[in-house]
């Protein structure tokens, strides 16, 4: 005759209590989801482009500065290339600036 193991109460305790707490982890997920409705994927698409011209535009204007300095008093060093890597810098500082502001307002919200 086959003997049937039985599952102790306390391995039976455990399943139930992560069984409950993975359907409160997707309980939570579908509210959170509920408040965000109308952020769609173009709404994450719009955040990209918010970045990316956050660091393009002053990228643009240190290339435009420089080649204008260039053009002006000509020099053997391109301040172009010198301001083109300060536009960088600037527009990655600036880029952080905004996920830190958009980060910190999706921590706030949960």
């Amino acid at each position: 005759m086959v003997e049937i193991k039985r599952t102790s109460n306390s391995r039976r305790r455990k399943a139930a209590d992560h069984f409950t707490e993975k359907v409160a982890q997707r309980e939570a997920l579908r509210i959170k989801g509920l408040k965000h409705k109308d952020e769609t994927v173009w709404f994450g698409l719009g955040m990209f482009g918010i970045i990316g011209w956050a660091v393009a535009i002053p990228t643009l204007i240190g290339i435009a500065l420089g080649l204008w300095i260039d053009r002006s008093w000509p020099t053997k060093y391109s301040w172009a290339l010198m301001f083109l890597v300060v536009g960088v810098i600037i527009g990655c500082i600036n880029a952080a600036y905004w996920v830190r502001k958009i980060r910190s307002r999706i921590i706030e919200e949960d």
